[in-house]
């Protein structure tokens, strides 16, 4: 099962891509959200489920998972196929963040809920009561919503530049097919992706106002 938990579909030949580790991440992360949610109800008592919801999407999301998987050195054992080794697959956070779920399935598969609860929670256990949790990175939020529930990936364009140059004010607008496009705007273009992206999550209702705020 661990072989299974590390192996990428791409590995193996396509008729027998389900002995891949697709099966576990999708079990992995159910695993993951129960155990967290659990801790986050205990943690915080007085949270309202707006603020429960948006620590538990900073903790599951791509970014926080493949930082995860990079501090226990999973990408040296992944098995990979030839293409997704030729292209850094080992160091990728879509892979390393499936391959951390996968490996929660499996855990939760050998050993049961309780003992895979206290791993996670081992590993989760500084994000958890971080101060910082509720500063969300709204882009890997987006980017893992699109990756579930949407056809394809964010588009992130710049519309405008103003400003002086020595104070320049960018200007982002987000897309994606079949939801209503966001502007966001900041003092550098990664600030600016995110402001459009928390703007693009409020105006489609994917969160609540108290979430995105």
């Amino acid at each position: 099962m661990l072989t299974q938990a590390l192996t990428h579909p791409s590995a193996l030949p396509a008729e027998n891509a389900h002995e891949g580790w697709e099966r576990l991440e999708f079990l992995g992360d159910a695993v993951l959200e129960l155990a967290l949610s659990e801790a986050l109800y205990v943690l915080y008592p007085d949270s309202p489920e707006g603020e429960l919801t948006q620590r538990r999407a900073a903790l599951v999301n791509q970014t926080s998972l493949a930082k995860k998987a990079r501090e226990i050195h999973l990408g040296e054992k992944l098995i990979l196929g030839k293409g997704e080794e030729k292209s850094g697959g080992r160091n990728k956070d879509s892979i390393l963040a499936d391959a951390m779920e996968a490996l929660f399935g499996a855990y939760f598969l050998e050993k049961g809920y309780e003992r895979a609860k206290r791993v996670i929670l081992f590993l989760f256990q500084d994000e958890l009561r971080s101060p910082y949790l509720l500063q969300a990175d709204y882009k890997s939020i987006l980017q893992e919503y699109a990756q579930k529930y949407a056809s394809s990936l964010p588009l992130y364009q710049i519309v405008e530049e103003k400003g002086l140059p020595h104070a320049r004010v960018f200007v982002v607008k987000v897309s994606l097919k079949g939801h209503h496009s966001a502007l966001g705007s900041g003092t550098t273009k990664k600030a600016a992706e995110q402001q459009a992206a928390r703007v693009f999550l409020l105006k489609n209702g994917i969160f609540k106002d108290e979430l995105v705020r």
